[in-house]
């Protein structure tokens, strides 16, 4: 599966990802607002990303999608993006995206996020998209908001992260917020 932007292609995670994908989940940066903290070594990131190839093989239940992001000139590894439906029955999903450091501040992750979420409400005829984010990362809930995600929530010292306990901020947008 693979999904357009302007500057970027959103694919399937391919087990030849594995060097690029575990030098993100271990760049400290990344790691910073992230309560799973880095993988125990490249055998962890090969399980997460043996998973993450394996998702287009699922049948029409398919519930995770997550994508290598790559930019369209040069294929350069950017991050990664994930939409996971957790309520079928309410058709909400929960979106999450990491970028390598060398790709902050060049507009990647609006574009990518955008994408993903007209993916959700178009192709996944979603109704609500949720995302979240400790409150001191400023820059991932500027994202969220820059495409119009409605910050719904602030939920106190809910995220075990390294430097202990943090509040986070709860965010969503709407097929109707979207699609009108």
């Amino acid at each position: 599966m693979e999904i357009i932007s302007e500057r970027l292609r959103l694919r399937t995670v391919e087990n030849e990802d594995l060097e690029k994908i575990h030098y993100l989940l271990m760049c400290p940066e990344t790691a910073l607002f992230n309560p799973s903290g880095h993988p125990n070594g490249i055998g962890d990131t090969a399980q997460m990303v043996k998973t993450w190839s394996e998702q287009e093989k699922e049948s029409e239940d398919r519930k995770n999608y997550t994508f290598y992001i790559e930019t369209i000139v040069g294929a350069e590894f950017v991050g990664l993006i994930d939409i996971s439906i957790v309520k079928v029955k309410y058709r909400n999903s929960e979106v999450w995206f990491k970028l390598v450091p060398e790709m902050w501040n060049k507009g990647y992750a609006t574009e990518a996020l955008k994408r993903i979420i007209e993916f959700g409400f178009r192709q996944l005829n979603l109704h609500r998209i949720e995302a979240g984010c400790a409150v001191e990362n400023i820059a991932s809930y500027k994202i969220m908001e820059k495409v119009g995600m409605i910050r719904e929530a602030h939920r106190r010292k809910i995220l075990p992260l390294k430097d202990g306990w943090s509040d986070n901020y709860e965010y969503a947008i709407l097929d109707q917020d979207y699609l009108d």
